[in-house]
């Protein structure tokens, strides 16, 4: 009751309330019951909850938890009123006291702070957030920075707000972007412009947005730029020429940013100086690009404006200034390759390509010409040169040579023949362009002493590889120098000196397989065919195979041109040198050179040895058509019997393709000798390597030769061995092989035929059982003691004494059926054989001993004969087996 007393308010306590109070009379300091005693008056009204929270804070004001939720009351109370009632006064009246023991509190301290904002007393609310920051440790002052920074954005207070900001960036300097944002927004572009540079001037500044360094430099100049009446602060030129020291690889943005300030300020002049430096100063296309559009953008609104001008106030200066300015645009446009081009130079001077195209441009204009050939002569550096260095000092001579300078060339050529270059081949270019120049000026003796002086021989001599030694002591080895020394001497000079030119680079050991030929072509039309033979002999010792192929073919032919057939002995020695060491790839024109040579001057059998050494020493893929050649030389010579023993070599020596195609040439010129038989024995042993799949064209000639000269059992036996060889190309053959090795393996002795002693005779007995097995699954029926089977095809369905069709059945003629019945009988079977008399070619150039040749071709078709039959018999008895 005392302390009831002492608060001197009439307290109307409900019977509820009783034991809170009680409580409350015991625990006066205990934190817990006055909050449950706050609780339970929740639902009570504003002034009881109030009266209730007042007096708990009476006992413990050092309570945060108890001033928090009385003051979060308190702004619950007042929400949705207006900000002019008393209310609004006493809650703040309510922080004030709070904060007399809560002055450590940030919590407390920024609900103060947004309760103020709201109230949107301006002075008043400064005032705390800077009562706060003072109160507060530095520590906590990033909790209420963001908040007094809303705060000064709500409002329109820009001054404020610029002194608030400037304290600010004192703690926090990396947020000032925030700052210039807001001096931008609030159209201060003098303090944004400031703060913007002294960021970019920081090396070591985040952005918090990500943008770069460079970046910046560019926001920085765009603003400072398009806004040049409100940015009085800094120097724009030195701010902008910063930037184009410190990014040199975009310049264009920061050149055009510099120019616009200036049109902006009105000084166009001053501007139009700026563009021009520009482009006189920019290193890359881009750049140059950005900066020209910019420029002609300029100029083009320039004239704009001073037409429109005119079109009000006509007047004769207004007149002039057109003119200027229309003359300044077409200036500036027709400079446009001519910039281009000197920025492709900055950024490398040594670039000789683009020296030619710089004096293109400049085309019509002498003066600009000779200074731009001095200019790159004297800046490319032959080390580090792009292009040719050479040709600008041969462009240079030959320009000064158009305008009839002749000695201004000579002296251009003069001091280019003592640049040190990095190939030899350019010093050499250039005295044969001099030598040249001296030639178009009909100065042919200037030209020789010109040549003669590039290939003296020089003090010191040094290899012609030797990059350690300066060009001038290696051009003297120089091919192409001592080739147009050659063809000038052959053209200008005497019989003597053009050999002894030829002989000394022979000498040198530079020459080429076409310097000798040219060397043998020039003694030749001077008639000494024995130098030139001479000549060639040297370069066939100097160059190996193949390039040595040139040499040789040239002098065989002109020795054959020369000496026909009067000297048969040295051309051999010549033909056999040749083809000693000579590759099969170049070959075959030497040997038919040779044979030609046999044939034309020699003797015919020494032209067939040359014929058959040929066949086995050219390439493989050339032997069939030197096997052509070889056949046809000595049908001519021989007649057609002498080809036979060719044909069996060829047809052992060559590739199946090649060997069946010549199989079938032998087969048809054996029938039209009238030598059936052999003709079939040929047919016989090209069969082993003809697939009836694949060479269908060789069964079908067989087939055609059998109905034209042979007659049932040729053809029974021709269709016999094609099963054979068909069957031996069929990959099911080998996979039953297979099957049967594995079962006869795997099975015993017992389970085979009775008697079976070794593994051949056990894979037969197993093969016949495999036989019987197949046949009487598939209806084949075999005949006793027979190896031959009969394939009994499908009768069902068909009409009494029809016959069954047999798809291997070849038809040999309208009778045969009539033949056939007769060969049952016992009677003889004729098949008409038609008969051809023996040609003219068959003895060759052997007609007049036509019965002598009769007897040879005998003999040797009895020889081959002799020789086929035994492979025959083993081929028959092969298929029996």
């Amino acid at each position: 009751m005392q302390q009831t007393e002492s608060l001197n308010i009439d307290l109307e306590v409900d019977e509820e309330d009783v034991p809170f109070e009680e409580e409350i009379l015991r625990n006066a300091y205990s934190v817990k019951h006055w909050l449950r005693y706050i609780d339970h008056k929740k639902k009570a009204p504003r002034y009881g909850v109030n009266i209730v929270y007042e007096r708990a804070l009476k006992e413990l004001p050092g309570s945060y938890k108890i001033w928090y939720n009385y003051l979060k009351t308190r702004r619950k109370q007042v929400r949705g009123r207006c900000i002019t009632d008393a209310v609004f006064e006493e809650v703040n009246n309510a922080f004030e006291r709070s904060l007399v023991f809560m002055h450590k509190m940030p919590r407390i301290w920024m609900d103060y702070c947004t309760f103020m904002t709201m109230q949107c007393k301006i002075t008043r609310t400064r005032q705390i957030f800077d009562r706060a920051l003072r109160a507060l440790p530095i520590t906590q002052h990033h909790r209420i920075w963001p908040l007094y920074l809303d705060f000064l954005q709500s409002f329109n207070i820009p001054e404020t707000a610029v002194r608030v900001y400037r304290r600010y960036l004192k703690l926090f300097p990396e947020n000032a972007e925030e700052y210039i944002e807001y001096l931008t927004s609030v159209d201060r572009l003098d303090e944004a412009a400031q703060q913007l540079a002294s960021v970019v001037d920081n090396e070591n500044f985040v952005s918090k947005h990500g943008k770069s360094n460079h970046q910046l430099w560019n926001e920085l100049c765009e603003l400072i730029s398009k806004n040049p009446d409100k940015v009085h602060s800094l120097n724009v030129d030195a701010i902008i020429r910063g930037g184009l020291r410190r990014y040199t690889d975009q310049l264009g943005h920061l050149w055009n940013s510099l120019a616009d300030y200036y049109v902006r300020s009105g000084l166009f002049e001053r501007a139009r100086d700026i563009y021009e430096e520009a482009i006189q100063t920019v290193t890359t296309v881009r750049d140059f690009s950005q900066v020209f559009d910019a420029y002609a953008q300029f100029e083009e609104l320039n004239l704009k404006k001073w037409m429109e001008e005119a079109s009000e106030n006509p007047s004769e200066d207004t007149d002039v200034n057109i003119e200027i300015r229309f003359a300044r645009f077409e200036y500036l446009m027709e400079r446009r390759l001519l910039l281009l081009n000197s920025v492709l130079l900055r950024q490398n001077p040594h670039n000789v390509p683009e020296w030619h195209k710089r004096v293109k441009l400049f085309e019509g204009k002498p003066t600009e010409i000779i200074k731009t050939f001095t200019e790159a002569v004297q800046t490319v550096q032959p080390r580090l040169a792009v292009g040719k260095i050479h040709t600008l000092w041969v462009e240079f001579a030959k320009f000064y040579e158009a305008n009839g300078q002749i000695e201004d060339a000579r002296v251009v050529m003069e001091k280019a023949t003592q640049v040190d270059y990095v190939k030899v081949d350019n010093l050499a270019s250039v005295w044969c362009e001099w030598a040249e120049m001296e030639i178009r000026q009909e100065n042919f003796d200037e030209a020789l002493a010109i040549m003669h002086r590039a290939t003296a021989m020089p003090k010191k001599r040094a290899a012609y590889h030797d990059e350690k030694e300066p060009v001038q002591m290696r051009v003297y080895k120089s091919l192409k120098v001592w080739s147009m020394y050659a063809d000038l001497e052959e053209s200008f000079g005497t019989y003597k000196s053009c050999k002894a030119v030829y002989d000394r680079i022979i000498d040198l050991r530079i020459c080429t397989p076409q310097i000798i030929i040219n060397f043998g072509m020039f003694l030749e039309e001077h008639n000494y065919f024995e130098e030139a033979f001479r000549a060639y002999e040297k370069g066939i010792a100097l160059f190996k195979w193949p390039y040595v192929y040139d040499i040789w073919n040239t002098y065989l032919t002109k020795f054959l041109q020369r000496y026909d057939g009067s000297k048969l002995e040295r051309a051999r020695d010549l033909f056999e040198q040749c083809l000693e060491f000579c590759p099969p790839e170049f070959a075959k024109c030497f040997y038919l050179l040779y044979a030609k040579l046999e044939e034309e001057h020699g003797l015919a059998r020494n032209a067939m040895a040359v014929y058959e050494r040929g066949t086995g020493g050219v390439e493989a893929s050339e032997q069939a058509a030197m096997f052509n050649i070889y056949i046809k030389k000595a049908a001519e010579i021989y007649g057609l019997p002498r080809t036979r023993q060719i044909y069996e070599k060829a047809i052992e020596v060559l590739p199946e393709e090649s060997a069946r195609e010549m199989c079938q040439r032998f087969a048809e010129m054996e029938t039209k000798l009238g030598e059936v038989d052999r003709a079939r024995a040929i047919y016989a042993h090209c069969s082993q390597m003809c697939d009836p799949r694949v060479t269908m064209d060789f069964w079908n000639a067989w087939k055609e030769f059998e109905v034209r000269h042979g007659n049932e059992d040729t053809m029974r036996e021709m269709l016999r061995i094609r099963r054979s060889v068909q069957a031996t190309y069929n990959t099911q053959v080998n996979m039953m092989a297979a099957q049967m090795t594995s079962s006869a393996v795997g099975g015993t002795v017992a389970d085979l035929a009775p008697g079976a002693k070794d593994g051949m005779r056990m894979l037969e007995a197993k093969a016949i059982e495999m036989n019987a097995e197949g046949a009487k699954s598939n209806g084949v029926s075999t005949a006793a003691g027979s190896n031959i089977m009969f394939v009994r095809g499908e009768t069902q369905g068909l009409p009494q004494g029809e016959k069954v069709v047999n798809p291997d059945e070849i038809d040999i003629g309208e009778e045969s059926e009539e033949e056939e019945e007769g060969d049952e009988d016992g009677e003889e079977v004729n098949i008409p054989i038609q008969q051809k008399s023996i040609p003219a070619k068959v003895f060759g150039g052997l007609q007049k001993g036509r019965r002598r040749g009769g007897r040879e071709l005998n003999l040797c078709m009895l020889s081959v004969s002799n020789k086929i039959l035994p492979f025959l018999q083993l081929l028959f008895f092969f298929n029996f087996l």
